[in-house]
């Protein structure tokens, strides 16, 4: 399959040429089914671009046609060279949007690299909040017993002591 302009190239006439050649009867009918677009350009088959050939080569162009061929060429490259200066600017804009995207992907890592290590770093705090816990808890166990070893001495011994007897208590009782 070969597009328009290659087929406009082999013959030696203009793109444009060729499209007003194949809207006229009865080469439009002749060449359905032979054509279709592909990304937005017009491709022929082999069947199809022998037609086209055979179309040109029947008839000689007369002077009105190559004078409308050459002013349809001039405003095409006219046109051509403003397509080229938006597409100039379009390059620099794309240029700037791929530019941006990089720094934003490179962003983007370094950002990625913080939170794993802001991850790892919660995980090391984790545990020794755990092992701290678990210090207290036994430093708490720990000084419970002792509370308690305590009060059990004072009560035992206690009980061993005599009751004493105030002043008082003696002199009037006895």
């Amino acid at each position: 399959m070969k597009t328009i302009r290659q087929i406009a190239d082999e013959i030696g006439v203009s793109k444009q040429a060729v499209f007003k050649k194949i809207k006229r009867e009865p080469l439009s009918t002749s060449l359905q089914g032979l054509t279709a677009t592909v990304d937005g350009k017009l491709m022929v088959e082999v069947d199809g671009e022998k037609l086209i050939k055979q179309a040109f080569s029947e008839i000689a162009p007369s002077t009105t046609d190559n004078q409308l061929t050459g002013t349809v060429d001039g405003l095409v490259d006219g046109a051509s060279t403003k397509n080229a200066e938006k597409t100039t600017g379009v390059d620099g804009v794309i240029s700037v949007l791929q530019a941006t995207i990089d720094t934003l992907q490179g962003q983007l890592e370094m950002k990625d690299r913080q939170i794993e290590q802001q991850a790892q770093t919660i995980t090391r705090l984790t545990d020794a909040l755990a092992a701290a816990q678990q210090t207290a808890a036994a430093a708490q166990a720990l000084h419970a017993g002792t509370i308690q070893q305590q009060l059990l001495t004072d009560e035992t011994g206690s009980d061993q002591e005599p009751e004493k007897k105030g002043w008082f208590r003696k002199f009037f009782r006895g």
